[in-house]
């Protein structure tokens, strides 16, 4: 099916002026063809890339680089489908049946009412789906373009056939791409072929002899594969379905999302809840019955009570309240892609934090150089721009007026992959300050003078980038290597160092004058880089160290003492030096006495069981890798803790899915980073991890409060009719008011709980256990007294109404209206399980001012509006009537409240200690 598609895609001959600008390109085409004649065939500029009005022609052909394969479902069929449920069925019997007994009031009522119950559960369901679709669209894949001459960073759907794009390590790539220059590239296409060892690519055109599937297609960069190593260009051949992800794309869409364990927890308890309201309402229907009651009131009764006792609206309402905090926490710059991390995000109990842009602002200024012959200079000025001096002895040096400070600059700038343009920095931060430095020196030309022969990329495993270049003028020469990086890895790579243009033996005496100088920059807080060059990779010559600030962002000392203060034990993983690391973790309040530091050489000579009995007493890794990472969680996870790590690399990416929350930068991070991840930091800032940790623990209370005033009410509600039958009563409610209590239980008040603003204290609170149920002992005494104080005050007022042994409209009025304002009294308690209302505010969530006040209108339409006073049999109730129902019903309220402060004085919510990380 796959090479039919292709064969006549390949050999579709065009029908109209806009497929001659704009023909199509299979990959099989494409890989066959020499790189000039895809470029003929596309009509496009390797090098410069399209116009932005050729980009413009060929969208209107090609359209937008996306897929659009879903075909929503009409509103109109998801309103029907809400009719299938067996309880609305069961309603839908009850009507049809009372027509043709002839009574039409009933079946006007029923129908009305479940015509409003549907709707309500309809908006729910829409609410939820649309939240859920917007958390879809918070993290589109970008790309680097070329266009009209210039490098651009564009959303990977602004791409058309022609395009040039450029791809570097841990991108994912964004279309289909006939490679025309390629350095080491190594791409996943696990995701598409299901082959996990990577695919070396390359840029010569393949024989059809040896093109066989699109396995074999080696200088074919497929859309949705991940660059594991190297980089390259490429031209695009094939974009949205005319990919070939696009039938990849198509069958992962059909797969659904997996519910959440909070949601699976409540569709559980629905189900319990479920059973026993069946069989309680089966006892009451049978005990009604055999009490002479009418079978069809008790039919109707019986059903009516068990769309209001039955919580089916309980996993949609978690579902929007998750979803709609997810919403929350993108305003704070945190996305959430998976929903159940917001239940996992309130456990967190320990933090593993790189250091560079996320504790620290990623702002790298190289503030210090020394040479390998012992020239020490200072180097001014901020930001990546060329305002600043090197200043030698006070004395300002520029160009090559100091041949052993000029010679580190130029290999700083020539063994680099970053651009300034415009004071905007294109890549890396610590390449990005050295070019700085180059400016500041007037010699970020050097950068174009040289042509690039070959290229060993940095990782962070071997630490060292290196280059083989050759000088423009001096193309027949054979070239020379530029190397920078960690210390310890250039220095292994060194047999000699320069002194004043002479190249000396390297000897343990200088080695231990560069360990001194690295040792006092580190003490500094400084990130040190080491410099060499040479013919040949073994045998460099060492020339000097240069210094980079990377201060600590602002607030993050701040948010680093209130989590720890709260039980959540913080440590910062690096690259750097000792001295360096620990200098940064001190300043930020990670690092006191008694802490203790470990090194990734020491990480890698302790087996698993070992690092776990001391990892809790580590504060700061050093010189540690992607690779340790991965044993730092599993030591973590093996005492219990439930971690978050952060990452931003290819490499992290294995770490990030094995923590309990992988977090990714949003904007240093990878493609393959933000993949594994479950939460992005959109701005790198560790503060945003305490928010989106202050978050989940308040939308976690929210689903609490939410679960709280909806079990008190069923069970209230299922009480009250149950006893009014076993004491052989009038049903003290019909089937209208009923439905109507179910609409206020699952509608707007309920579903205004779950925005209540998160209380400010919560982060101090300790981390919850991840086993703890939802409905702990203290929840489930507030639901039990709320409900005994809604059962008892509504049996109280049908009483005294019932005094004449005569039921009217008025009786049941009464017990209707109360029974709803012990609802609103309920749900006002319910807004928190600790903080008293007074210190919350009346008005702080206004949603649920909005909907009480819209519920209470409500219930006055049905007392006062007469075309509703018959659907609902109710009359009118005077001013002091309402006052002694106000008084009654507010009892609820005042005794939740007065629970609170017990449990307030007996210190049943009070902290435990905060330590490293509590017991889970």
């Amino acid at each position: 099916m796959l090479k039919k598609r292709e064969l006549l895609l390949s050999e579709r001959q065009p029908s109209s002026e806009d497929e001659t600008m704009v023909p199509v390109l299979t990959s099989r085409k494409a890989s066959e063809l020499p790189v000039n004649e895809v470029a003929c065939v596309l009509q496009a500029d390797l090098q410069l890339g399209l116009t932005q009005e050729e980009v413009s022609r060929r969208r209107a052909y090609h359209g937008w680089n996306e897929f659009d394969i879903s075909e929503e479902e009409p509103l109109w069929r998801k309103y029907i489908s809400q009719f299938k449920d067996p309880l609305i069925l069961l309603l839908l019997a009850s009507a049809v049946i009372s027509v043709l007994m002839h009574q039409f009031d009933d079946a006007i009522s029923i129908t009305v009412a479940i015509i409003i119950v549907v709707t309500v559960a309809f908006v729910q369901e829409y609410r939820s789906e649309k939240s859920l679709e917007e958390l879809g669209k918070l993290v589109p894949p970008e790309c680097h373009c070329v266009r009209e001459g210039n490098l651009e960073h564009l959303l990977a759907r602004e791409l058309v056939p022609g395009d040039t794009v450029c791809l570097s390590v841990g991108e994912r790539v964004p279309a289909d791409l006939r490679l025309f220059e390629s350095t080491d590239l190594s791409v996943d296409e696990s995701s598409l072929t299901g082959e996990t060892t990577p695919c070396s690519k390359y840029t010569y055109h393949q024989l059809p002899s040896t093109n066989g599937d699109i396995a074999s297609r080696s200088n074919i960069a497929f859309m949705g594969t991940l660059v594991r190593c190297g980089k390259a260009k490429g031209i695009v051949i094939g974009t949205g379905e005319n990919s070939e992800f696009g039938e990849v794309f198509k069958m992962m869409q059909a797969e659904e999302a997996p519910k959440t364990p909070l949601q699976k927890s409540m569709d559980l308890l629905g189900k319990q809840l479920s059973l026993y309201s069946f069989g309680i309402i089966g006892v009451i229907m049978l005990v009604g019955w055999l009490q002479g009651k009418r079978i069809m009131d008790m039919f109707t009764i019986g059903v009516s009570l068990a769309v209001a006792a039955i919580p089916e609206g309980l996993p949609i309402v978690v579902t929007v309240t998750l979803a709609l905090g997810v919403m929350r926490m993108v305003q704070k710059r945190a996305i959430v892609k998976k929903l159940p991390i917001v239940e996992t995000l309130g456990c967190c109990n320990v933090i593993c934090s790189d250091k560079t842009g996320t504790l620290t602002k990623n702002e790298m200024t190289v503030t210090q150089l020394f040479t390998s012959d012992g020239l020490h200079a200072e180097v001014t000025g901020v930001g990546y721009n060329g305002a600043g001096e090197v200043l030698l002895d006070g004395e300002i040096v520029h160009g090559f007026s100091c041949p052993s400070i000029s010679k580190v600059v130029e290999v700083g700038c020539v063994c680099n992959d970053s651009v300034i343009r415009n004071h905007a920095l294109l890549g890396r931060p610590t390449e990005g300050a050295l070019i700085s430095l180059a400016m500041k020196m007037g010699l970020e030309s050097l950068q174009q003078e040289y042509v690039r022969l070959e290229e060993h990329p940095f990782t962070s495993e071997q630490k060292w980038m290196a280059v083989r270049c050759v000088h423009r003028t001096l193309q027949d020469k054979p070239g020379v290597y530029f190397m920078k990086g960690a210390y310890e890895q250039v220095i292994r790579l060194c047999s000699s160092y320069n002194s004043r243009g002479s190249t000396l033996s390297l000897n343990h005496q200088q080695r231990e004058l560069y360990q001194q100088q690295i040792s006092y920059m580190g003490s500094a807080g400084l990130r040190v880089l080491a410099f060499a060059s040479g013919a040949e990779m073994g045998s460099l010559t060492f020339l000097g160290l240069v210094g980079i600030i990377d201060p600590p962002r602002s607030g993050v000392k701040e948010a680093v003492g209130t989590l720890i203060s709260s039980g959540v034990a913080i440590k910062m993983i690096t690259g750097d030096s000792q001295e360096t690391a620990v200098s940064i973790a001190s300043r930020l309040g990670l690092y006191s006495k008694g802490c203790q530091c470990l090194s990734g050489d020491e990480v890698d000579r302790l087996d698993l069981q070992q690092l776990s009995n001391i990892v809790s007493r580590i504060a700061v890794f050093y010189r540690a890798s992607p690779r340790h990472k991965l044993k730092i969680v599993k030591s973590l996870q093996n005492i219990g803790a439930v971690v978050a790590m952060t990452g931003d690399g290819v490499n992290d990416a294995v770490a990030l899915k094995a923590a309990d929350i992988g977090v990714a930068m949003g904007q240093t991070g990878t493609d393959v980073c933000k993949e594994a991840a479950d939460m992005i930091l959109v701005d790198d800032d560790f503060q945003t991890i305490m928010s989106a940790i202050e978050e989940g623990k308040g939308i976690y209370n929210n689903i609490k409060n939410f679960v709280r005033f909806q079990l008190s009410t069923s069970i209230a509600a299922l009480t009250l009719i149950s006893l009014a039958t076993l004491m052989n009563f009038p049903n003290p409610l019909n089937a209208m008011q009923i439905l109507w209590i179910n609409i206020i239980m699952d509608g707007p008040p309920a579903q205004s709980l779950g925005v209540e603003p998160v209380d400010s204290d919560v982060i101090r609170k300790p981390p919850r256990n991840v086993r703890d149920s939802i409905i702990t002992r203290s929840l489930l005494i507030k639901v039990l007294v709320s409900a005994l104080i809604i059962v008892c005050g509504t049996l109280f007022v049908f009483w005294r109404e019932l005094q004449d042994n005569v039921i009217t409209p008025r009786d049941t009025t009464m017990t209707f209206t109360c029974f709803v304002f012990f609802d609103m009294f309920n749900a006002l308690s319910s807004r928190s399980q600790t903080r008293m209302v007074h210190e919350m505010g009346l008005c702080s969530n206004r949603t649920f001012c909005y909907a009480v006040l819209a519920s209470i209108m409500g219930q006055l339409l049905v007392i006062y509006f007469p075309p509703l006073q018959n659907v609902f049999q109710t009359e009118s109730l005077s001013f002091f009537d309402l006052l002694f129902l106000v008084t009654l019903t507010s009892s609820v309220c005042v005794v939740s409240e007065a629970i609170k402060m017990v449990e307030r004085w007996r210190g049943v919510e009070k902290s435990p200690p905060a330590d490293c990380f509590h017991e889970v």
